[in-house]
């Protein structure tokens, strides 16, 4: 079983969505711009990193825990990688994609381009944490959403 968090850079919603499924972040309170930004993935994706499965951690369903930045061909990225998992084991059960993009604001937007994609990081990040932050419980709610259809499979097994 696997959990996959995505979005178009890989950086923030998702990173910020798979420590919290993998209880590095918490659920019941707003982290502190520091907890976000000690991350070992918040803001930090390189170019190098598009495209390829991140772990993350393991969850407490012994699930591990990826992201992934799919940049803007999830319509390409996600079925390849969907349709390997399913000739891999024979069948999708276990296998959970979670997109972030919709708990993504425009201070999201505006610091992850200008801190990623400029390589403005001085600039961009403190206007990227600050927007994650704002959205931080639309992304805990995403989360609660995986974890419950994850609950559901396991008791179906």
């Amino acid at each position: 079983m696997i959990v996959i968090y995505h979005d178009v850079g890989g950086a923030h919603s998702s990173c910020t969505a798979a420590n919290i499924h993998v209880n590095n972040l918490p659920v019941d309170k707003i982290p502190s711009r520091e907890d976000l930004l000690n991350l070992p993935t918040f803001d930090k994706i390189e170019k190098k990193d598009q495209g390829h499965l991140l772990y993350i951690g393991q969850d407490e369903f012994g699930i591990k825990v990826y992201t992934l930045s799919r940049q803007y061909k999830p319509q390409l990225v996600i079925p390849a990688i969907t349709d390997l998992y399913n000739i891999m084991n024979g069948n999708m059960e276990g296998f959970f994609l979670a997109d972030t993009s919709p708990t993504v604001n425009n201070l999201m937007k505006i610091g992850g381009f200008t801190s990623r994609r400029l390589h403005w990081v001085g600039f961009g990040r403190p206007i990227v944490t600050i927007g994650t932050l704002k959205t931080y419980e639309n992304i805990v709610a995403l989360v609660r959403g995986v974890k419950e259809d994850i609950r559901r499979c396991l008791r179906t097994d």
